[in-house]
């Protein structure tokens, strides 16, 4: 299906491919992954013939200089595959969701535009023997379920495109992809834009997919759960094992185990040849023999270990004046946007120190309302929040990436944050903590990767050592070692945690009480995750019963 043979590629002097090879076979569903920053979309987009060798620079265009990039190698598709990817999120129009699912279909949508104004009856016949056979009749009903898998409801599909927000549009122009069912889809991070109940139901997908699939994703629990190989991107090399992502590191642990070992005998072969030749080397009767081995040792290769690559840690400190239990409650409150939107009515919740909550529900339920009345960045609209006028919590939403302050660097944003007789190399001090080196700290924000704009964001919430930590999707940007530097550092705080997430194996590790966010009500969860999973599954069933 797919063959990349000798891929080397860099952009200015940054190589990202070497020598780079990899075979996908059709029927494959593939999770490629490897760290922030190695080049996985980049792939893709060379897959996808976004990228090519561009022009020669000239001294007219400099910045042609600076972006000049090639690839010398060849990817190839097998055949007349089709391939299929989100381009971008759907514009905004008067089109209604479910008319621009089906027009992705291109040759379905071709095929009855042509059947309207043709006239041979030979070619009339032709056609409606096509759609007979890509199940034409039926295109509505496929695409509506795909759609109701999203989140979509029944009346959204009717719906304009206009009236829905940004990431509703990418959700629909995913949905697009799923529904045109390509030879080879290409799928770069669809999670980010899911809930738990849009996880699932991808998860479940892309497993009864019938074509061929290659997925980016650092969601660890669904990499485990849909594919059946993992090519991995290390080293400016690519590697293909069967199975899930653990699968693939217990293999990528076994084989550097294994190159110690024969590094470890090497060490040991060659300090045998080096004895015998510093003893016998000025011996007349050796000198023959202790050249022998001089020779040896000298056409040796040396049996590299590939270094493992570090992954910065997060860090939360702990408060300093721990606060009695309940730090927060919430009574009778009623939380949304004012009389004509009430989200959620008759709240009663509590948060007590070290309590670690994960919030679940589908999307536009309300589960960003809850926590934003939590936080006091939306008023109550009834109801009691009681607690200290000491509490201090620490926030953190996807919406606060573009709150960063644009021309500003790392430094500008931490020295704003913290007491202005600080010293700078405190401040500088400050931002190392939070993963920045000395001379990343003076790099404008707008150059930052989407993980380092986290990363920044959850260092800045973390200064003043908040009591209670609100994180609503924190991982969308983050690559797997990060989140499970950021698992880590969640375990370690001892403060009250609030998670939102769509990443399984995050709220599995991180969290011990649920709760569900639905139904205009939020409630504590008896069950845990898995039970929550089987009750979506069930609900699925039962709709598509119906």
């Amino acid at each position: 299906m797919l063959t990349i043979s000798n891929l080397d590629y860099r952009v200015e002097a940054r190589p990202l491919f070497e020598g780079a090879s990899a075979q996908i076979s059709s029927g494959w569903k593939v999770g490629l992954v490897g760290r922030n920053g190695t080049g996985k979309s980049t792939l893709l987009r060379l897959i996808r013939e976004e990228i090519a060798e561009p022009p020669a620079a000239n001294a007219a265009n400099p910045k042609s200089a600076r972006l000049r990039a090639r690839a010398e190698s060849a990817i190839r598709m097998s055949g007349r595959a089709s391939l299929g990817w989100v381009a971008q999120e759907v514009a905004p129009t008067d089109e209604t969701i479910l008319d621009v699912v089906l027009a992705a279909d291109h040759e379905r949508c071709a095929l009855m535009a042509e059947a309207e104004t043709a006239e041979d009856p030979m070619r009339i016949a032709d056609i409606h023997t096509r759609l007979i056979d890509i199940d034409a009749w039926s295109a509505e009903a496929r695409a509506a379920e795909v759609l109701k898998g999203l989140g979509f409801s029944d009346a959204d599909l009717s719906r304009a495109t206009r009236e829905f927000s940004g990431g509703w549009r990418m959700r629909a122009a995913l949905a697009g992809v799923l529904f045109a069912e390509p030879d080879l889809l290409l799928l770069d991070e669809p999670t980010n834009y899911l809930d738990l109940e849009g996880a699932s139901w991808l998860e479940g997908y892309i497993k009864k997919y019938p074509y061929t699939v290659l997925i980016v994703s650092h969601d660890r629990e669904l990499l485990n759960r849909c594919v059946t190989h993992t090519m991995a991107l290390e080293h400016k090399k690519l590697t293909v094992c069967p199975g899930g992502y653990d699968a693939w590191l217990e293999l990528r642990a076994a084989k550097v185990a294994q190159l110690e070992s024969q590094r470890a005998k090497q060490d040991a072969e060659k300090a045998h040849l080096q004895a015998f030749v510093d003893r016998f080397r000025a011996k007349a009767s050796k000198a023959r023999q202790a050249q022998s081995r001089v020779k040896k040792l000298e056409k040796m290769q040396d049996v590299t270990i590939p270094l493992a690559e570090r992954t910065t840690p997060f860090h939360f400190p702990a408060p300093k004046d721990p606060l009695s239990p309940p730090m927060l409650h919430l009574a009778g409150a009623d939380l949304g946007y004012g009389e004509d939107a009430l989200i959620l009515a008759d709240v009663d919740l509590r948060v007590d120190p070290e309590d670690r909550i994960a919030i679940i529900g589908a999307n536009g339920q309300g589960k960003t309302t809850l926590v934003k009345s939590i936080a006091g960045r939306l008023k109550l609209m009834g109801g009691a929040l009681t607690a200290p006028n000491s509490i201090r919590i620490g926030y953190f939403s996807q919406d606060q990436l573009d709150e960063l302050r644009l021309g500003e660097s790392v430094l500008d944003h931490v020295r704003r944050a913290l007491p202005k007789d600080m010293p700078v190399g405190k401040q500088r001090a400050r931002a190392a903590q939070m993963g920045f080196s000395h001379e990343k700290v003076e790099t404008k924000v707008e150059k930052l990767s989407g993980g380092e704009k986290v990363r920044l964001l959850l260092g800045l919430m973390s200064l003043d050592a908040p009591h209670i930590l609100i994180l609503d999707e924190p991982t969308s940007h983050l690559d797997i070692d990060s989140r499970e530097a950021l698992i880590y550092a969640l375990n370690d705080y001892p403060g009250a945690v609030l998670l939102i997430t769509h990443d399984v194996f995050l709220a599995e590790a991180t969290a011990e009480q649920l709760w569900l966010v639905k139904d205009g009500a939020a409630k504590p969860y008896d069950g845990d995750l898995e039970d929550y999973r089987a009750l979506i599954t069930q609900a699925d069933k039962r709709q598509k019963a119906a």
